[in-house]
């Protein structure tokens, strides 16, 4: 799931992150859905973690954004494919300026919306995950849709649905902490570390622990 603090609605990225929420597997049986998913999930990950931000990176997600809008339009009803598709484009809404990314980050809640009612559990609550990092991380009206109600509620849902989901965990405590409720965001973010690391997913599991441990220092030194 995608979705890193930037700017004003830029500050809807962590990918999902990605993303925003970023799920795990590809569940779906059709083998050129999955491959197409697989290939979305590597290209976020490669773009995301190991392209320097700036000019060229934001090209490169916005090349996939692309590319995503075109499977998902293959496949409007596959809701692996939704997912992914919603995770890259909320990281597309933290690269873009003010008025771009309120309009990607619009689009992102749509896509992540149909995604979660086809299936909330789908890719260790992907669409649940991502959604929620959407609602606490955008701002809330009159300037957006934040809502960190429906964030609460989302995030709980998806460490029900997904107890081991290394972004579930993560993107929870990171609310928690944002609440002030350091306590219980250390327990989140504790329970995230001691989860195995995910073999097929390195850079991902890498960086997601990077930045709990980051947190974790920054809870420490405010205590």
């Amino acid at each position: 799931m995608a979705f890193e603090r930037r700017t004003i609605i830029s500050a809807c990225v962590y990918a999902l992150l990605s993303i925003v929420a970023a799920p795990l597997v590809c569940a779906a049986e059709d083998p050129a859905v999955k491959a197409a998913v697989l290939h979305l999930q590597r290209q976020w990950e490669n773009i995301k973690f190991n392209v320097p931000e700036g000019t060229k990176q934001t090209d490169q997600m916005n090349a996939l954004g692309e590319e995503a809008d075109s499977v998902s339009a293959r496949y409007p009803d596959q809701v692996e494919v939704l997912i992914w598709n919603g995770v890259i484009t909320s990281e597309r809404a933290s690269m873009a300026g003010p008025i771009s990314a309120l309009t990607l980050a619009t689009r992102a809640r749509d896509t992540l919306e149909k995604a979660y009612k086809l299936n909330p559990a789908a890719l260790d609550a992907g669409a649940t995950v991502s959604l929620a990092v959407l609602y606490y991380r955008v701002p809330g009206f009159p300037i957006a849709f934040g809502d960190k109600a429906k964030a609460r509620k989302l995030l709980e849902q998806a460490i029900s649905i997904a107890p081991n989901g290394l972004d579930a965990l993560y993107f929870y405590g990171d609310f928690l902490h944002g609440e002030g409720d350091d306590a219980k965001a250390k327990e989140i973010f504790r329970r995230a570390l001691a989860l195995p690391a995910h073999p097929q997913r390195a850079d991902w599991d890498h960086n997601r622990r990077l930045v709990i441990e980051e947190l974790l220092a920054k809870i420490k030194d405010k205590s």
